[in-house]
């Protein structure tokens, strides 16, 4: 009795999740193949049966009962059969047991390369099975290596690629350094399985907030849209369906504390929650904060809107390079074209326009705590968010302290103007 290897194969079983006649099968075809290669008899039809409670191991060559025989070492005649067994009839097998002296050695060999083959292939596959149906999930993993500008993450069973172009500009990594990454794409090479990963991806964003924030997960609130630019700025626009629910208000947290859990993952990455609206007034107004809009003119026939903004809010309503304004245009899926008061009220008179107006009282019901205007036409800088009060410096030429409090800018401010 083999009764090791049969317990070799069931603690295989056990260990690697693997069926056991899948791998007892597996080596007897193995060992069909191993007989023929040394003992040349590639010629002839052999089978190997492997006793599944004792392992004992034996070799059969087959031959078919013809009426003429052709080929002597795969045929027999009906005649030389019925002198072993006078029942045989024609198209039954005769099987002789050919099992040579020395054949357990070769077993032995043979399927051990079998099984170790076997188990890699069942690992990779079963790898595969799992991170596939992970794609366009966020895995934890630990970088392992770095080679040139690709880093390697070791994800516990496999090992995920993060190539320089879905790496967060100006992001460093350090090996065993944690990550929270994106499974972008999962493909199967002859050396297993490979993953893609990315922390580029806008869907990442999404991700992260699904883990911090109950609400999303529980389908309470929903993102609607995102838009991305990595390691700058994100915009995400959210809503639910629940009237004692403040959608963002759950994505922000207590004291910004689930954003801001966000923010930390990203290196310090913007972001801008919003409120999504189905009227898309009211969306693109929302989507070009922290800028606020004075009217949202909206053509349908080819989705763009021309917002125009306060004079001294043009530069924020439009970010640096272009990119609160081309984040909002993808938040939303329109066309943006941003215009100051001054530019589109050259002669400082409002268009008598039954669309703009329409326009107006939506946007102003956006924003009800629109500033007010002081005596001599400018803003009340009370009124304004420190980005706002920087934005307004910037528009006068007046240097400010970011880390000022906005008490002391509306002072620095409020001097310089005289």
């Amino acid at each position: 009795m083999n009764t090791d290897f049969i317990e070799a194969v069931e603690a295989l079983e056990r260990e690697k999740h693997m069926s056991k006649d899948m791998l007892i099968d597996a080596i007897e075809s193995a060992l069909v193949s191993a007989y023929k290669k040394n003992y040349g008899t590639t010629d002839q039809n052999v089978r190997v049966n492997i006793d599944r409670e004792t392992g004992d191991i034996d070799v059969f060559m087959r031959r078919f009962i013809v009426e003429e025989v052709t080929d002597p070492f795969s045929e027999a005649s009906l005649e030389e059969a019925q002198e072993i067994d006078p029942t045989y009839e024609i198209g039954d097998v005769i099987e002789y047991q050919v099992t040579p002296r020395d054949f357990g050695r070769i077993a032995a060999q043979t399927a051990k390369q079998v099984v170790v083959q076997r188990i890699r292939e069942t690992e990779r596959g079963m790898i595969y099975d799992d991170y596939i149906s992970r794609q366009t999930e966020v895995v934890t993993g630990v970088v392992q290596r770095i080679s040139n500008d690709t880093v390697f993450v070791n994800m516990g069973r496999a090992e995920g690629i993060l190539s320089a172009n879905e790496q967060i500009p100006g992001e460093r990594y350090r090996v065993n350094e944690r990550l929270k990454v994106y499974v972008m794409d999962v493909k199967k090479t002859n050396k297993g399985p490979q993953i893609f990963l990315s922390r580029t991806h806008p869907g990442l964003v999404k991700r992260l907030f699904e883990l911090e924030v109950p609400e999303i997960q529980e389908g309470t609130v929903e993102i609607k849209s995102y838009a991305r630019e990595a390691g700058s700025r994100t915009k995400i626009a959210v809503c639910t369906y629940d009237e004692n629910v403040d959608p963002v208000g759950a994505c922000v947290g207590t004291r910004g504390a689930r954003v801001q859990a966000v923010v930390d993952e990203l290196n310090g990455e913007k972001i801008d929650i919003i409120s999504w609206s189905e009227e898309p007034g009211k969306l693109i107004s929302s989507a070009l904060s922290p800028a606020k809009a004075e009217m949202v003119l909206i053509d349908e026939s080819d989705k763009s809107a021309t917002v125009v903004v306060p004079d001294y809010q043009l530069s924020l309503a439009i970010g640096k390079e272009g990119q609160n304004v081309r984040l909002a245009a993808k938040l939303c899926g329109w066309k943006i074209d941003i215009k100051s008061h001054s530019q589109f009220y050259p002669a400082g008179a409002p268009a008598a326009d039954e669309k703009a107006e329409t326009v107006i009282e939506v946007v102003e019901s956006a924003h009800p705590e629109e500033d007010a205007e002081t005596a001599d036409g400018l803003p009340s800088l009370r009124s304004m968010k420190k980005a706002e009060l920087i934005a307004f410096a910037e528009e006068h030429g007046i240097e400010l302290d970011p880390k000022a409090t906005n008490a002391a800018m509306i002072e620095t401010i409020s001097a310089a103007l005289g």
